[in-house]
């Protein structure tokens, strides 16, 4: 009776060690995706201005909490603050976020207009497109190891299961790895188009 309790334990180990690494592994292509929403292609998205954070009423303040963001069409952003004295502080966030936007303002609105990609500035948003990926495989990667090094924890666990445990766990990581290309192959097209 003992022997089938610790073998239960032992198995429940084994899928906490690999839903543990594919849980980091979701992560690390949820992470990749939202980087390569700020990377722009061209055309505008609320995505570019997400991270901007406006000093508002003394407390730095997401860009969304003070503003209505939205897109009239395919090259401008529109602002509209919610309190409009708060205008100031958002044209002075954006300028200061660095995102190469010169924000116009009519009392109202804020407008930024996303001027087209030259092929040279297609070519550097590619190749940061293709350093975040590889930094997502870098991180699956590092998942995997360290799914592996608790895998070889255990103890009184057979060389076959262990085996087995460590092909599910190559399987897990060519997949993401695999998707993580995918994505990039994805957001290259995007970025290229014209």
């Amino acid at each position: 009776m003992c022997n089938l309790s610790n073998f239960q334990y032992t198995m429940e180990e084994l899928e906490l060690i690999i839903a543990s690494a594919k849980q980091e592994m979701d992560a690390a292509i949820k992470h990749l995706d939202h980087a390569f929403q700020k990377i722009r292609a061209g055309r505008a998205s609320t995505a570019m201005v997400q991270d901007v954070m406006v000093e508002y009423y003394g407390a730095m303040t997401p860009l969304s909490q003070v503003a209505n963001v939205s897109i009239p069409d395919a090259m401008t952003i529109s602002i509209q603050p919610w309190d409009k004295n708060a205008i100031g502080a958002i044209e002075k966030a954006i300028i200061i976020s660095n995102l190469g936007f010169a924000p116009s303002n009519n009392g109202e609105n804020i407008i930024l207009n996303v001027p087209p990609l030259t092929e040279e500035r297609r070519k550097e948003l590619a190749k940061q497109a293709k350093a975040e990926a590889e930094q997502t495989k870098v991180t699956i990667r590092n998942a995997r190891q360290e799914a592996m090094k608790d895998l070889k924890k255990l103890e009184g666990v057979s060389e076959d299961v262990i085996k087995d445990t460590e092909s599910k766990i190559q399987e897990l990581t060519d997949k993401y790895v695999k998707s993580s290309d995918e994505h990039l192959k994805v957001k290259e097209a995007d970025i290229m188009k014209i």
